[in-house]
């Protein structure tokens, strides 16, 4: 089930999940990627535009996974 992102904090709690994954392994596991994506398809855009510059900052090869809604 997608969480709807509301604060950037919200954001900043996903980006280092994301990153303790990536760093454990190699691939981000599908319940992740669909939770991630869900929360991009339902948050405001805003805060979806602050999701994909903290992702390009912080984990930049975890870009491949999520849907660009920008």
């Amino acid at each position: 089930m997608p969480y709807r992102w509301k604060t950037k904090i919200d954001v900043d709690e996903a980006i280092v999940v994301i990153m303790n994954v990536l760093d454990r392994n190699q691939d981000l596991p599908n319940w992740l990627i669909s939770t991630i994506n869900g929360s991009i398809a339902d948050s405001d855009r805003k805060v979806v535009g602050y999701f994909f510059e903290e992702v390009k900052k912080h984990v930049p090869r975890a870009l491949k996974y999520f849907e660009s809604r920008e």
